[in-house]
């Protein structure tokens, strides 16, 4: 299954993985809203054909492969030490990115 990975402003280290498509166009305005404000602005980092036997660096490919054949998306969230300084923001607003 080929993809395409984008890379997500909202939050470092977030990306998100569609199915391959030849209108990029056509396939970011089928995003939902809430998915849309979720990732923030888009940012394409390649493209990648997946199997079974290929390895991804933080996530399975079979979830990812799941996801995209059932909701047509992937969102790769950002590791736990990203997450932990986000919630740490909450409670030291000068602890900034």
């Amino acid at each position: 299954m080929r993809c395409i990975i984008y890379r997500c402003s909202s939050k470092e280290d977030m990306y998100l993985y569609l199915p391959h498509q030849d209108d990029e166009e056509k396939l970011l305005d089928k995003l939902s809203g809430d998915l849309q404000k979720l990732t923030g602005s888009l940012t394409k980092v390649m493209e990648l054909e997946l199997s079974a036997e290929r390895k991804l660096a933080r996530v399975d490919v079979n979830d990812v492969i799941a996801a995209l054949t059932e909701k047509s998306y992937y969102l790769q969230m950002p590791p736990n030490a990203v997450l932990r300084k986000d919630v740490s923001m909450l409670h030291n607003p000068s602890d900034s990115f």
